[in-house]
């Protein structure tokens, strides 16, 4: 069995909120969709789910449907028979047996394809399936949560996602709220992160951080979230030379050796607001945040998806809707 033991803090009202929500959930054994953005604890939230509810003593297993192609996640899921496919040798538990009677977090739920989100619906309604290449139907008594970043209802109008499936899983939908949204937590998460990783260092002393630091790490909007401030903490303090931490780096890749001259500051235009409607504007301000986040990227889609903060279906509609292509 899995061991609770990651650490949910927080004192700001929003994720005092939060935990409330996620507390009154955990014992009612139906599904429960978490939305958050990437490194908001959207997995911490479901382990908090699971050991609050009457499972906790069984299996809480997840899968990272991110990690995984669309053509292995039905018999990751499910399970294969002995031939059921070239390289299937032998029979092989799916996910679903390995969470009898617990808990299965599937992470990324939008990447489920469509044939297997069919399957995943009838363990929902009925508790039945069967695994790839057998005929055998076997019984589910699994609670499901899910969790994504995407858009799923716009996923469902675009037939790319079971309106069905997303009824059954969304019987509580919570919001996983990020930093940014909970500024009051910014220093007390990462006193705490600097605090461990003080000791994996063996430092003699706790550390500290400077005016400056604090400054730093509050004014930053943290598009990382929780993740982003934990690594940007601990890489602050091994690199620190004492007690005190003074420097803080968001960026890691900054590099001390390129040849290109630093930009000059580009003067901000005045903008006249009313020379345009609202929507125009909405759409002149979409469109250059979109190339703005190609250009910091490399013009690789994924990578400027998350520097937006939004899934890479909603950021392939935006590019379609202005840059014309298919």
């Amino acid at each position: 069995m899995d061991n609770y033991n990651e650490p949910y803090i927080g004192e700001s009202e929003v994720f005092q909120d939060f935990l409330r929500r996620l507390s009154a959930a955990a014992p009612v054994n139906r599904s429960v969709l978490l939305i958050g953005e990437r490194g908001s604890g959207k997995e911490i939230a479901a382990k908090r789910l699971h050991y609050l509810s009457g499972r906790w003593q069984k299996n809480l297993v997840t899968v990272n449907l991110a990690a995984l192609t669309p053509t292995l996640i039905e018999s990751e899921l499910f399970g294969y028979e002995s031939g059921a496919f070239t390289g299937a040798k032998a029979s092989r538990a799916g996910r679903f047996e390995e969470a009898q009677g617990g808990t299965l977090f599937l992470d990324e739920v939008a990447l489920i394809p469509m044939s297997v989100q069919e399957k995943i619906l009838r363990v929902v309604e009925y508790g039945t399936y069967e695994r790839v290449g057998s005929a055998e139907t076997r019984e589910a008594d699994v609670r499901i949560v899910a969790a994504t970043n995407a858009d799923l209802r716009d996923l469902c109008r675009k037939g790319l996602f079971k309106q069905d499936l997303l009824d059954r899983l969304s019987f509580e939908v919570i919001y996983v709220p990020p930093l940014r949204k909970r500024p009051e937590d910014i220093m007390l998460l990462a006193n705490f992160f600097a605090a461990k990783m003080a000791l994996e260092c063996k430092r003699p002393e706790m550390p500290h951080f400077s005016e400056k630091a604090v400054k730093c790490l509050l004014s930053y909007p943290w598009p990382g979230n929780v993740r982003e401030l934990k690594n940007t903490v601990e890489r602050a303090v091994y690199k620190s030379q004492g007690s005190e931490i003074d420097c803080i780096v968001t960026d890691p890749f900054t590099n001390p050796f390129s040849d290109e001259p630093e930009k000059a500051e580009v003067k901000k235009e005045e903008i006249n607001l009313f020379s345009v409607s609202l929507p125009q504007a909405r759409e002149e301000l979409e469109r250059k945040y979109l190339a703005e986040a190609l250009e910091k990227s490399g013009h690789n889609q994924r990578k400027a998806a998350a520097l937006m903060g939004i899934s890479y279906d909603s950021f392939r509609g935006l590019y379609r809707k202005y840059f014309k292509v298919i």
